[in-house]
């Protein structure tokens, strides 16, 4: 006997639409995703290609780019961050409305990439905002972020909107922007030097709203699940915060 899935898809080949509401919602969002047009490295050029003729990103409803972070609820970070623009990343991600979403393009906007040792490279854009879908690759290529825009419509058409973070009576919040300090990036509720100048950073990185986040930061392994895919940080991180939860 099928589920009500397979038959709800049945009916809808036959031209018969039976939903929910929040199926109706989950379509319309995912069906008209805005990415914001900006880019940081390399891996903005793919990103570009993915716009163009031969992959054509619009199939997917996300071929309008906006220039203005109010219009758009797509934060595409493509290329290396470094500490010197990730106050600008971060600003921008604030002035994103809710529902909003981030894909980290790339090994250097994941975990810093080859430069990762820099001393002003930042170690994984999740240090400083969530992160919903993680691309690999240096860089990777339009088929790549194609199809973690799609993984990105699959996990929005599994919410529910009593659950997600911008429904009902929880207060807004704006992610803390980090600023220079006299010895690396100072970050609000992180005590000292949050991400020193070529050191190891001291805080953890947001949990995935992908896996239930809501804001919080975790050093947990079993909690993350692959959100931090940078295997080498990880005896660094036990390290510094140990299993629990970062404050």
């Amino acid at each position: 006997m099928p589920d009500d899935r397979e038959t709800q898809l049945a009916l809808e080949k036959q031209g018969v639409l039976f939903t929910q509401l929040n199926r109706f919602y989950n379509w319309g969002r995912k069906s008209a995703i805005w990415p914001m047009a900006f880019g940081l490295a390399c891996c903005a050029i793919e990103m570009m290609a993915a716009a163009s003729s031969r992959y054509d990103i619009a199939r997917f409803g996300a071929e309008l780019f906006r220039a203005s972070p109010r219009q758009a609820d797509l934060m595409i970070v493509a290329g290396t961050v470094t500490k010197k623009m990730v106050p600008q990343v971060v600003r921008l991600y604030n002035q994103m409305p809710e529902p909003r979403y981030v894909i980290s393009m790339g090994a250097c906007a994941t975990s810093g990439g080859p430069f990762r040792d820099g001393y002003n490279v930042v170690r994984g854009v999740d240090l400083y905002i969530p992160v919903d879908v993680y691309v690999p690759g240096c860089p990777p290529r339009p088929e790549a972020l194609l199809h973690a825009l799609i993984t990105l419509q699959q996990q929005i058409d599994n919410q529910a909107i009593r659950e997600v973070r911008w429904y009902g009576d929880r207060e807004a919040r704006d992610f803390p922007v980090p600023i220079f300090g006299k010895h690396g990036l100072e970050v609000e509720g992180i005590e000292g030097t949050a991400d020193p100048v070529g050191g190891i950073p001291r805080m953890a990185p947001y949990v995935s709203p992908a896996l239930g986040g809501s804001g919080e930061r975790t050093s947990n392994p079993q909690v993350l699940e692959g959100n931090v895919p940078k295997p080498l940080m990880q005896a660094a991180v036990e390290e510094v915060f140990g299993h629990g939860k970062a404050e």
